[in-house]
């Protein structure tokens, strides 16, 4: 058999670590990104920089490879769907295009009978003036947006006044939930009721961006059980394949409610490279190249802090690391603020 070759979309961090993993599996990657600095580049075997639609560029990848994945959500559905007529592109890309669109993400869910925070189409700033039952809310432009761009609190009416908010997009309010913690749980599906799942991990976000995460979390069994109950229904009726995550809110009264689903290998996993003997990086590309499936087994309990901007660089500078503490940097040339630049993982 000829060596496998995994075409991958985004080279950020994940796409960096997809690649390692690929590696391990003795399988070829080759990397597509529109950002000349991308970083996966240094881990992977090939790529390509270009536009996502640059027709001639997408068939260079299409040549080159086996199966195509993807490291973020917001690729352009188009693109995906031209790819998957020539190689398959898993997760498949309609899945990718509910995913982008939190109306149709959240409608999405609450038809499994699965509980979302509250939640209004908002399609211009007079809309949100008779909703004053759903504030304080966060309004989130209905696609695009990660790390809190795009989404604006409201807390008042009143606040509609002093924030700068673009109209011409379409928008999402969610009424905010008193929330006690946050939760994810990731999951490999590699077909029909055959999968993987992690436990559910505990994060804490900073700025909407995520900060600390870890296992095990602090919750009840009912929530144990509840969130990755919620997580296979899911990734069952999408038929997911490949590693997906949930992020949940938990409540003050202990009600569970899932606020977004992102389409492949997620932040707050990155601590299963060292607490798992296979990451969610390893499973996913197993799915996604029809591998063989290996039963998860906990090595330790552990916890990742993010580090952003200029928090990367003591350790750049070598800042010395206990035995039990593992620095991934990103290789990213440029610190800016608000940017992922690495984290640490220690097991515990």
């Amino acid at each position: 058999m000829s060596e496998l070759k995994l075409g991958i979309i985004g080279g950020g961090q994940l796409g960096s670590m997809l690649s390692t993993a690929a590696k391990k599996l003795n399988i070829k990657s080759v990397v597509y990104s529109d950002d000349v600095n991308a970083p996966a580049q240094k881990f992977c075997d090939e790529f390509i920089f270009s536009e996502y639609d640059n027709k001639e560029k997408i068939l260079e990848l299409v040549s080159k490879v086996d199966v195509i994945t993807y490291e973020f959500e917001n690729i352009p559905f188009e693109t995906l769907n031209e790819i998957n007529k020539l190689k398959p592109v898993v997760p498949k890309p309609s899945v990718n295009r509910l995913i982008q669109h939190r109306l149709a993400e959240k409608d999405f869910i609450n038809k499994l009978n699965i509980r979302t925070t509250r939640y209004v189409s908002i399609e211009k700033k007079s809309d949100i003036e008779t909703l004053e039952d759903f504030l304080p809310g966060i309004l989130k432009t209905t696609t695009m947006g990660y790390d809190g761009k795009g989404q604006y609190p409201i807390k008042k009416i009143e606040d509609l006044e002093t924030l700068n908010i673009d109209f011409s997009k379409g928008y999402i309010l969610e009424k905010l939930v008193k929330l006690k913690k946050e939760i994810s749980v990731i999951i490999t599906r590699f077909g029909n009721n055959k999968y993987e799942i992690y436990e559910p991990i505990e994060n804490t976000h900073k700025d909407q961006i995520l900060k600390y995460s870890k296992i095990p979390s602090e919750i009840s069994k009912k929530i144990f059980d509840q969130s990755k109950d919620w997580a296979i229904t899911i990734a069952e009726e999408l038929k997911y394949i490949g590693t997906m995550c949930v992020e949940y809110f938990i409540d003050r009264n202990e009600n569970l409610y899932v606020n977004e689903i992102a389409p492949r290998v997620h932040n707050s996993g990155h601590l299963t490279i060292n607490a798992y003997n296979i990451s969610q990086f390893e499973n996913h590309v197993r799915a996604v190249c029809n591998l063989e499936k290996i039963s998860l087994k906990k090595i330790s309990n552990a916890k990742m802090i993010n580090l952003i901007g200029d928090e990367i660089k003591p350790y750049r500078e070598n800042l010395k690391l206990n035995d039990n503490e593992f620095l991934f940097d990103y290789l990213k040339t440029e610190i800016k603020e608000k940017r992922k630049m690495g984290h640490i993982t220690t097991l515990i």
